[in-house]
């Protein structure tokens, strides 16, 4: 009987230790979990670093994005101004003093008729500022010229660019651009 007992026991104990250890294991487990819980509490942890971070840098972001878009804009309004005085001057060498129709009308354009033309071209002007034109004519001398053959048309454009960023004082930048050609006709 106490052999019996002996056994009994032994097989109870290995079973209880086979059972007994994946538990002891998982137990385990909880329990470092639960220091290093402990522990993260005690030094600060990483939980809100994430959105802490996000807070930090955002702003500094938003701020790069703005000045870059009015970076765009302004280099648009200048390619706008510079493009619109390349088509005034085009406009004003095919119609000279000598310019006639078909119907042998004069199709001469003014200096005022040059400048309504480049105003009206129609370029989206997206950053709202406001455009200035000015036609003159030249001899190839350097003189004040007509609108005769050989003479030079100049179209001068002043762009008023303002800046729209947040935060930043209303200012404004000066544009300018001009484009100058021989009147051929």
């Amino acid at each position: 009987m106490v052999f019996k007992n002996a056994i009994r026991r032994q097989a109870n104990g290995a079973g209880r230790g086979c059972a007994g250890f994946p538990r002891a294991l998982l137990r385990r487990g909880r329990c470092l979990r639960v220091a290093e819980d402990r522990s993260r509490g005690a030094a600060g942890g990483e939980e809100g670093s994430a959105l802490i971070e996000t807070a930090a840098s955002l702003p500094v972001l938003f701020v790069l994005i703005f000045c870059f878009m009015e970076l765009c804009m302004a280099f648009y309004s200048y390619d706008m101004i510079s493009e619109s005085a390349r088509e005034g001057t085009r406009y004003a060498m095919m119609l000279s003093s000598t310019c006639t129709n078909s119907s042998g009308a004069s199709c001469t354009a003014t200096a005022t008729q040059v400048n309504s033309y480049v105003s009206g071209l129609g370029w989206a002007n997206l950053a709202g500022g406001t455009m200035t034109v000015s036609t003159t004519y030249k001899t190839p001398a350097g003189g004040v010229g007509t609108n005769i053959v050989s003479d030079y048309v100049v179209v001068q454009i002043t762009y008023v660019f303002p800046i729209t960023m947040p935060f930043v004082p209303k200012n404004s930048i000066t544009l300018k651009s001009a484009s100058q050609m021989p009147i051929i006709q």
